[in-house]
């Protein structure tokens, strides 16, 4: 079984991947993380030297090897992977998909503190960061909603979303 974590960026999948994959002694891909030890740069420093088409032919080739070659893990992918390609149908064949879905005043609050690691927002002005999640999250939603399971993680600590995966997972095992 194969348990993927999608959502905006700032939803926490990363964080929740981690304590999941202790949880339930599951391997741990982060498909971000994979991709720069692979090219030996950042996301960020992908972004500006080779652009977002690079990057994005990049995150599908290594999509498509993890989900090859492994059979048991947990796979947090970036919040605009589901929506290139066609990641979301292959992501939908061949894993349980779990959507992390925050509210746009979450997610802000998040992401004013991490712009400068996030290429997407980094030159956006605070003020102006809830008008464009908003209008992201209204683009990508349809491919998000997509997802297996929708668990909204709003006011949740992260122990109890963690909880709240483990409660559906038996389903599928």
């Amino acid at each position: 079984m194969i348990i993927s974590l999608i959502g905006y960026m700032g939803s926490g999948k990363s964080h929740i991947s981690k304590l999941l994959s202790g949880k339930i002694n599951f391997q741990l891909f982060d498909l971000d993380k994979v991709i720069s030890t692979k090219y030996q740069q950042t996301i960020p420093e992908i972004f500006q030297n080779k652009g977002e088409i690079f990057f994005r032919k990049l995150e599908k080739e290594t999509l498509e090897e993890i989900l090859n070659k492994e059979k048991q893990c947990i796979l947090s992918v970036g919040g605009g992977t589901p929506v290139y390609y066609n990641n979301m149908d292959v992501l939908n064949e061949k894993t349980i998909i779990i959507y992390l879905r925050a509210n746009i005043s979450t997610l802000t609050e998040r992401l004013v503190k991490q712009k400068e690691k996030r290429p997407i927002i980094a030159r956006i002005p605070d003020e102006d960061l809830p008008e464009f999640i908003a209008k992201h999250l209204f683009e990508r939603n349809v491919f998000y909603n997509k997802s297996q399971f929708i668990i909204d993680t709003d006011n949740k600590s992260p122990e109890v979303i963690v909880e709240e995966i483990l409660a559906i997972l038996p389903q599928h095992q």
